[in-house]
């Protein structure tokens, strides 16, 4: 009982994470062009995960994310994305998670 009851908190634990991770990538502006599953204006996460898979790309990606860029997907740039933003943690985080995707 005792282990799951820890395996239940740690499961809600995740749970908010992952939804103050969300709220940081709306906040960011980053749902305006992305989604999970779907091309909008730019790639969506799944194909970011499937065209990195395997690399170590976490910093190039957040690189991008800070400086803006254009021509990895296609044509339209990417707009750049500061730390006023969404903070050097939280993006870290959302990079590994859509590369998780």
């Amino acid at each position: 009982m005792k282990q799951l009851l820890i395996a239940l908190a740690a499961l809600l634990s995740f749970g908010a994470q992952a939804a103050e991770l969300d709220d940081a990538m709306n906040k960011a502006g980053c749902m305006a062009c992305h989604s999970k599953d779907k091309k909008i204006v730019g790639p969506s996460f799944k194909d970011i995960a499937a065209k990195y898979k395997g690399q170590d790309v976490v910093a190039k990606l957040s690189e991008k994310v800070r400086k803006g860029g254009a021509g990895s997907f296609g044509p339209v740039p990417m707009a750049p994305t500061g730390a006023d933003k969404i903070s050097d943690a939280d993006l870290k985080a959302a990079v590994e998670s859509i590369l998780k995707s």
